[in-house]
């Protein structure tokens, strides 16, 4: 197996193919048209050091090479990389199956939330309604961001994942304002007394 079939893909790594996909660019750079891009929402790209060290195994896996290395007075020496026909390869490969299957990430909401019955029904609807909160002031920013990328007339289809977590974020939230008012009416609860049974409970195997 060679180097570039056992890279184990990221979000940062198929985003910085994507990038070199376009054209050679150095780290920096790179960097930065993510966030002018607004690609920083669905990318972390807020550690440099994890940059380089992406970019680094993608050389190592030969899915980017050094194109030049280059140096003027304003800024220090800066390598730019270009993608390889193996890189070209691993990106679409990424794509579809980034895409297609989805890995599972295991997001720290849903492990909590299973988890909710130690809070209580008060303490569980109190940071529900916080959640709720910040999750309204995340579609109001997203409606910003939204109608300012209209004035752009930018494609629809690179604007395509800030519709995707538009449509989830507010999905969540009509889900959180269900709870809560189950919460709220009582038909919602529970207490020690009523989850006991439950604790050494297993499923019945056939």
């Amino acid at each position: 197996m060679t180097a570039s079939m056992q890279f184990k893909r990221s979000p940062l790594a198929m985003a910085l193919l994507g990038i070199l996909h376009l054209e050679p660019m150095h780290p920096y750079a790179i960097q930065r048209r993510i966030k002018e891009w607004g690609k920083d929402k669905v990318v972390n790209v807020s550690q440099r050091a994890a940059l380089y060290k992406t970019i680094g195994r993608l050389q190592e896996a030969g899915l980017v090479t050094v194109r030049e290395t280059g140096r003027d007075q304003q800024y220090p020496e800066r390598t730019v990389y270009e993608i390889t026909d193996a890189g070209r390869a691993a990106c679409a490969g990424w794509l579809a199956d980034m895409i297609g299957d989805p890995r599972n990430e295991y997001p720290e909401f849903p492990a909590a939330l299973s988890f909710l019955m130690l809070l209580g029904p008060g303490g569980a609807r109190t940071e529900l309604e916080r959640r709720a909160k910040s999750v309204r002031a995340k579609l109001a920013e997203m409606d910003a961001d939204a109608a300012q990328a209209a004035t752009m007339e930018l494609p629809r289809v690179v604007m395509l994942e800030d519709e995707y977590l538009r449509a989830i974020t507010e999905a969540e939230l009509h889900w959180l304002e269900g709870v809560i008012a189950d919460l709220t009416a009582g038909t919602l609860t529970w207490s020690w007394e009523s989850l006991a049974p439950h604790h050494d409970s297993k499923p019945e195997t056939l």
